[in-house]
């Protein structure tokens, strides 16, 4: 029987779902697909995505989504004899719940659709700084907040995903309260700090990250332009998930995550379907 600490690589689904909160012993041999089935349908979904809209918060320099009804469901359309619904929706990929792959930032990196499918469901670890954010909104992730999240769950898995919990969310789908603007206009909002990535990807060796807010450079950052996080993320041939919800209904450590989207050729990002399955 192995530990969690002795977990290397992308950690096998199977061997996830049946791993208990405390002990994070794996299954014994013989275990099927099918088992795997009995046991991850019984567990609690939780959906880490918003809807998409026109008018939704999005970075500073997108234009809003524009959306039509070409069809309604009227009788007689085209050889159906029957309506159908059908609409035409025209956004940036980078548009709601999202993907950023590597060409985002990178010319040459990975693009959408190059995103293999096994970095799509990953062992989920949630960093919670919600409490320090809301009494600091600049509040930026910091080693200790990693080493208290490990003191208390042993080495952050290789091959995880880690998402920062601020519930700044909760302020979806307000585009000022999203901003947090002052009345200079720099917009005060958390983020990653290159310190804790550099440690999440060089040392632990994680799969992806990701975050609520809509960039991973703090809001004062951001406003002068600078992205150079994000650039660190992208330029490691990484991606990552922004505009995360619900991080306040999941464990921080224990549960899976599957990261899902679209497959646009040579795509520079989509909107993601992200949900948790609870251990």
């Amino acid at each position: 029987m192995k530990t969690r600490s002795a977990l290397t690589g992308m950690i096998p689904l199977v061997a996830w779902l049946v791993l208990a909160p405390a002990s994070w012993c794996l299954a014994g041999d013989g275990l099927s697909l099918k088992d795997a089935w009995e046991v991850i349908k019984q567990k609690t979904f939780v959906d880490l995505t918003h809807a998409f809209a026109p008018g939704i918060p999005h970075w500073k320099g997108f234009p809003d989504e524009k959306r039509e009804t070409v069809y309604w469901y009227e009788p007689g359309v085209g050889t159906l004899g029957a309506g159908f619904y059908a609409q035409t929706f025209t956004h940036v990929g980078q548009w709601g719940t999202h993907v950023d792959p590597p060409a985002h930032f990178v010319k040459g990196l990975r693009t959408v659709d190059r995103i293999d499918v096994k970095e799509m469901i990953l062992p989920l670890v949630v960093i919670d700084v919600h409490e320090a954010v809301a009494d600091n909104p600049d509040y930026t992730v910091t080693m200790d907040d990693v080493r208290d999240w490990e003191r208390r769950h042993g080495p952050i898995p290789e091959g995880a995903f880690v998402a920062m919990r601020t519930d700044w969310s909760r302020r979806w789908p307000d585009m000022e309260a999203m901003r947090n603007r002052d009345a200079r206009g720099i917009a005060h909002s958390p983020g990653w700090s290159l310190e804790v990535l550099r440690y999440l990807y060089e040392e632990r060796k994680i799969t992806a990250s990701g975050h609520e807010t809509t960039d991973t450079d703090p809001g004062m950052a951001t406003s002068r332009d600078d992205y150079s996080l994000e650039t660190y993320i992208l330029g490691r041939d990484h991606y990552q998930i922004e505009l995360l919800a619900h991080l306040d209904a999941v464990p921080e450590a224990g549960a899976l995550v599957v990261a899902a989207f679209p497959k646009p050729k040579d795509g520079s990002g989509f909107p993601a379907r992200v949900f948790a399955i609870l251990p």
